[in-house]
């Protein structure tokens, strides 16, 4: 199966595309296709994520008093300057790199996970299948967000999740962390990914399910703590 009718199968025909990966597992097209989609989505919305972060921080009374004014104000005017060579080298491979490890990590426990469920299934196989399920977010999911970036001229006003019901809701609070984690994109992602599950380990749709949003879910928790944690010592 050849790199167009894989992405095309990803979308349309998830079941058979994701037996036939696992049956003959291939990844690398794919992953430099969403590698350079994650950088060319961080270029263009860095300058309105980085608006945003600084206004954020301008309004951290916390953050004001435990760096000192002067240091705070400084910290402010370099984010408020112009993009650097180095800024730009930072945003267009901090996603690709960060996706990559991500990537490897939950593959990793999917494979522990799935060694409850089967003894059936090795990581080459595993990985060409997580990799391709995730073009639905990256690509298709990226640009609905960019779109909404481009849009509203902000980057952290943007979700593709439950928050989108809840427009008054204050980004920054808990219950919209939470809530973002539940992210359209991602669910589908999840979804489909079962099916590879189940032709990897060979096991029912709905072990594979189970599998595969125990995953989504761990993830999701993981996602929530890391942002309160980066939060708590701005807010």
């Amino acid at each position: 199966m050849n790199l167009l009718k894989r992405l095309e199968g990803v979308f349309s025909s998830p079941k058979q595309t994701f037996a036939a990966l696992a049956e003959k597992p291939v990844w690398v097209d794919v992953l430099v296709v969403i590698l350079v989609a994650l950088a060319v989505y961080s270029l263009i919305i860095s300058p309105y994520a980085k608006h945003d972060q600084a206004q954020m921080i301008k309004e951290s009374v916390k953050l004001r008093e435990r760096m000192g004014e002067e240091r705070f104000n400084q910290y402010i005017q370099n984010m408020e300057g112009p993009v650097t060579t180095w800024g730009v080298i930072q945003t267009t491979g901090g996603a690709p790199v960060m996706f990559i490890i991500a990537m490897l990590l939950q593959g990793l426990l999917l494979m522990i996970l799935g060694r409850f469920a089967s003894t059936e299934g090795t990581f080459k196989q595993l990985f060409p299948s997580l990799v391709h399920a995730n073009l639905i977010y990256a690509l298709l999911g990226n640009g609905v967000r960019l779109i909404l970036t481009l849009t509203r001229k902000s980057a952290m006003q943007v979700s593709t999740g439950l928050p989108l019901f809840f427009p008054k809701m204050e980004i920054t609070s808990t219950p919209y962390i939470v809530l973002s984690q539940f992210d359209f994109f991602q669910i589908w992602v999840f979804g489909v990914l079962a099916f590879g599950l189940s032709a990897i380990f060979k096991i029912n749709i709905r072990k594979a399910l189970f599998l595969s949003y125990t995953v989504w879910f761990l993830k999701a928790l993981f996602n929530i703590g890391f942002t309160l944690f980066g939060l708590s010592f701005v807010r």
